[in-house]
C-alpha cells in the first residue's frame, strides 16, 4: 500500500466530492467506503484548519438525477452543491444492464448513451466545481484508437471533447492505446494497470504456483499487449513470450479483419505454468484459441488475466474451453459490469479494484506524487518473495 502519511504534509486541492454514475454504482460505493476508511483511520489532518473543513466524512457521494423525456432525450440535475469542490465522476460505459424507455420501447444503454450521460453531468457542474476529474475505467471508443483510411478517430475525439468541456484530469485503466492523450497534450491523463491486483488474486487462489523464470511464463496474446506482458513478467521475475495474429486483410467481419491463425514466438513452455495477460476479453474466441495452443504445446496450466472481462458472446465457449482444460482460471477486475452468469462461473476470479481506485482519488485530491500508486513494483516484489518463501495465506501475504 502507498504511504498515506505522505498526504499529511500536503493540502487538498479542494473538498472532495464523488459522483457515481448509475453504471458504476457498486464499484463507486466500494470506493466511497474505502476513502472514508482511509481518512478516518490511516492518517491525521488538522481538525481546525479551514483547508481541511469537511475532510473526514462518512460519505463523499453527491446526489444527482438523470431524467429522460418520453422522446428519449435527457437532462442531468445535481442535487447538492459542488461549488469550489474537487469533483470525481466515475462511469462504466460498458454497463449494458441499464435500460430506459423511448416511445414506449425499452432500450439498453449503449456506450454512446453512457458517454452522453457523462457529458450531461459535466455540463451541470462546469463553472461551479473547482476541478472536474473523470474516471472512465474502460476507455470509451478505445478500440477505435487509430485511423486506417477514411475512418473516424473516436477515442481521440472523445478525449479532446471532455477537456474542452472543462475537465482537468482523465483517469482510465489499461487503455487500448494511451497515445490518445496526444489529442490534448496539456490535458491530464493517467493510465493505470491492474498488475498488483492480478498477482494478488493469483497468489490468493493458486497455492502451488512457482514464480520464477524456470517455472512460469507470461504470454502476450498479440503484438498490442506485449508491453504489459513484458512489464508483468519482469516485475514478477518470469519468462515471457508472445503470439502474433495472422489476419485476413481481404475481408472485414464485425469491424475488423478476421484472424487466420495465432503464431507463437518464445522459448519452450513444456511443463510450465503460463499467464496470458491482455487488456480485455471481448467475444473470447482469440483468447480461447491462444489457451488451446498453449496447452497443445505442453503448458502445465494456463491462467488468463484480463482487465476487462466483457464476454460479449456469452460464456458458452469459455464453459467448453474450461471443460476441455484449455485454461484453468480467468482473473478479471470489477472495473466494468459483469452479470450474474459470469460471476457464478467457478473459473472466474474477480480482482477487486475498489481500494486501488480509492487510493488514486485520495492522492489526486492532494495533488500528491502518483509514482508509488501507478507502478507498485516494490509491492509486487514483496508479495512474490513472501509467497516463494512459504507464506500462502492472504494475512501473511498482504497488508
Amino acid at each position: 500500500m502507498p504511504d498515506f502519511h505522505k498526504l499529511e504534509g500536503t493540502i487538498p486541492v479542494a473538498p472532495l466530492s464523488l459522483i457515481v454514475m448509475e453504471s458504476a454504482k457498486e464499484l463507486g460505493n466500494s470506493v466511497d467506503n474505502y476513502i472514508s476508511q482511509f481518512r478516518h483511520e490511516l492518517y491525521k489532518m488538522p481538525e481546525n484548519d479551514p483547508a481541511f473543513h469537511g475532510y473526514v466524512k462518512d460519505s463523499y457521494l453527491i446526489g444527482y438525477e438523470l431524467d429522460r423525456f418520453a422522446s428519449g432525450e435527457a437532462k442531468a440535475t445535481i442535487r447538492e452543491s459542488v461549488r469550489g469542490n474537487d469533483v470525481y465522476i466515475l462511469t462504466d460505459v460498458c454497463n449494458y444492464s441499464i435500460t430506459y424507455k423511448m416511445y414506449n420501447y425499452v432500450n439498453h444503454k449503449s456506450p454512446d448513451d453512457h458517454y452522453q450521460d457523462l457529458k450531461r453531468v459535466i455540463g451541470a457542474i462546469t463553472g461551479k466545481a473547482k476541478r472536474i476529474n473523470v474516471i472512465m475505467p474502460f476507455l470509451y471508443e478505445g478500440r477505435q484508437h487509430k485511423r486506417t483510411g477514411m475512418e473516424s478517430l473516436d477515442a481521440a475525439q472523445m478525449f479532446k471533447e471532455l477537456h474542452d468541456m472543462g475537465i482537468s484530469n482523465f483517469i482510465t485503466f489499461d487503455a487500448h492505446d494511451p497515445r490518445i492523450s496526444n489529442a490534448k497534450p496539456i490535458g491530464g491523463f493517467d493510465n493505470f494497470l491492474a498488475s498488483y491486483q492480478f498477482m494478488k488474486a493469483l497468489l490468493s487462489h493458486i497455492d502451488d504456483l512457482v514464480v520464477d523464470k524456470d517455472h512460469l511464463t507470461v504470454i502476450s496474446p498479440d503484438e498490442g499487449a506485449l508491453d504489459r506482458a513484458v512489464y508483468f513478467a519482469n516485475v514478477i521475475g518470469a519468462d515471457t513470450g508472445m503470439f502474433y495474429k495472422r489476419r485476413d486483410y481481404a475481408h472485414v467481419v464485425n469491424g475488423t479483419n478476421p484472424i487466420v491463425a495465432h503464431e507463437f514466438l518464445g522459448s519452450d513452455i513444456s511443463g510450465r505454468d503460463v499467464i496470458i495477460i491482455d487488456d480485455m476479453i471481448s467475444s473470447g474466441s482469440s483468447m480461447i484459441d491462444t489457451a488451446k495452443q498453449l496447452k497443445s504445446m505442453g503448458a502445465k496450466r494456463v491462467f488468463i488475466c484480463t482487465t476487462f472481462g466483457l464476454f460479449t458472446d456469452g460464456m458458452k465457449k469459455f464453459d467448453e474451453g474450461y471443460e476441455q482444460k484449455f485454461f484453468d482460471a480467468v482473473i478479471t477486475t470489477n472495473l466494468t459490469y459483469m452479470n450474474e452468469e459470469v460471476l457464478s462461473k467457478e473459473y472466474i476470479v474477480v480482482a477487486d479494484m475498489g481500494k486501488f481506485l480509492a487510493t488514486i482519488i485520495d492522492f489526486l485530491n492532494h495533488d500528491a506524487s502518483m509514482s508509488t500508486v501507478n507502478m507498485p513494483t516494490d509491492k509486487i516484489h514483496e508479495i512474490v518473495r513472501k509467497y516463494n518463501s512459504g507464506c500462502k495465506t492472504p494475512t501473511e501475504l498482504f497488508d
